[in-house]
């Protein structure tokens, strides 16, 4: 999918919810790691919860990881709910 294909949320910038930041520790991974994901990503889909996206990215420490985020576009913001290693 080439970069103009995305949605214009997609250039909005990052929030990190609470929910987020307590995987980020369980699943060890930083803010770094989880930019570099997204500057990756291959593709995105709906996700089963209505308003939410699920950003499939490269690899990130030899695992392919799916990010979920929500656009806020009353802030212009893409809040970041939560990201898991994909277990294929």
């Amino acid at each position: 999918m080439s970069r103009r294909e995305w949605p214009d949320w997609w250039d909005w910038e990052l929030e990190l919810s609470p929910h987020l930041l307590k995987r980020m520790t369980d699943r060890r991974f930083s803010e770094i790691d989880l930019r570099r994901m997204l500057e990756r990503a291959a593709t995105y889909r709906e996700d089963v919860v209505d308003g939410r996206w699920v950003i499939e990215t490269r690899r990130h420490r030899g695992r392919a990881w799916e990010v979920i985020v929500e656009p806020d576009p009353e802030r212009q913001l893409l809040v970041v709910v939560t990201a898991y290693p994909v277990w294929k």
